[in-house]
């Protein structure tokens, strides 16, 4: 990885030294546009509408239009500003974990000490996993000022950066004003649903299926052409249709609870089957 940024958390008179890496990344496959009637790429260019010249983009500058007049920025001109130069991130609070709304977090970047000696490092590590708090921070960074989460992950800390207040809608839906009975036998059910599909959460046992399929069509077409079948390729959709409002709400919880359940069964039938498969191989080999 390449570190994106350099500077320091400070929080009183201690300083972090830390370089600052983006933790994720996109695998998307990618794809541009073309003309659907030649196949010829489409591009964009940056194109001076006074005199039609296309402008390199070192030669483009921003600017402000306030209506009436028009003031040109130019990269000294922001370069020039404070907070652009400041290469701290601040301590502003230290607050309870759950009080960082999930709704709030945007991108994550991971920290990594940068002096001779990780001991400022790894006392604010330490600190915020024994007092189960998340540092707020406010930092500059791309021209923006941000506000941020700096919490711990194994044994790195998490700069995750936060949508500002005004940047989270406010959820207001007249239907949830409704006053709604829910009966104790419903709330029994829908508990017995959720026990049902009860997990520890394993992000690897996961995986973006729109992206194996789109490689997979991309192979196909690669290999036959225009004249790929993709109802072939993917097999024929089914027409069972479980999507649709519920009528009756505890039949649906009561058949979506035996189904868990017996798919729960079947899989673990199905482990206990592969361990004894191999057993018998093992004995004949011998």
């Amino acid at each position: 990885m390449r570190s994106i940024w350099k500077g320091a958390v400070a929080f009183g008179l201690v300083n972090v030294p830390v370089k600052v890496y983006s933790a994720t990344e996109d695998h998307d496959v990618s794809l541009h546009q073309v003309h659907a009637a030649d196949g010829g790429r489409i591009r964009y260019q940056r194109v001076c509408e006074l005199d039609g010249e296309v402008v390199p983009y070192a030669d483009i500058d921003r600017a402000y239009d306030d209506g009436d007049r028009t003031v040109v920025l130019t990269k000294e001109d922001l370069e020039s500003l404070p907070a652009e130069k400041s290469r701290e991130i601040s301590v502003v609070e230290f607050v309870p974990s759950d009080q960082v709304d999930l709704l709030t977090l945007d991108k994550a970047y991971y920290l990594e000490p940068d002096s001779s000696s990780p001991k400022a490092y790894v006392l604010l590590r330490r600190t915020l996993e024994q007092t189960d708090r998340t540092a707020i921070v406010q930092f500059s960074l791309r021209q923006k000022t941000r506000l941020a989460a700096l919490r711990v992950r194994g044994d790195v800390l998490v700069l995750q950066t936060l949508l500002w207040a005004d940047e989270v809608r406010e959820a207001s839906f007249p239907s949830l004003d409704e006053d709604v009975k829910i009966s104790a036998k419903e709330l029994e059910l829908s508990a017995a649903l959720v026990d049902s599909f009860s997990s520890d959460f394993d992000p690897t046992e996961f995986r973006d299926e729109y992206q194996e399929q789109l490689r997979t069509l991309i192979e196909a077409k690669l290999e036959k052409g225009e004249s790929v079948d993709t109802s072939a390729t993917f097999g024929e959709e089914s027409d069972e249709k479980d999507g649709g409002e519920v009528i009756d709400l505890m039949a649906a919880l009561r058949a979506s609870v035996e189904r868990s359940r017996a798919s729960k069964k079947d899989a673990s039938s199905t482990s206990d089957e592969k361990p004894a498969a191999k057993r018998k191989k093992s004995s004949k080999a011998s």
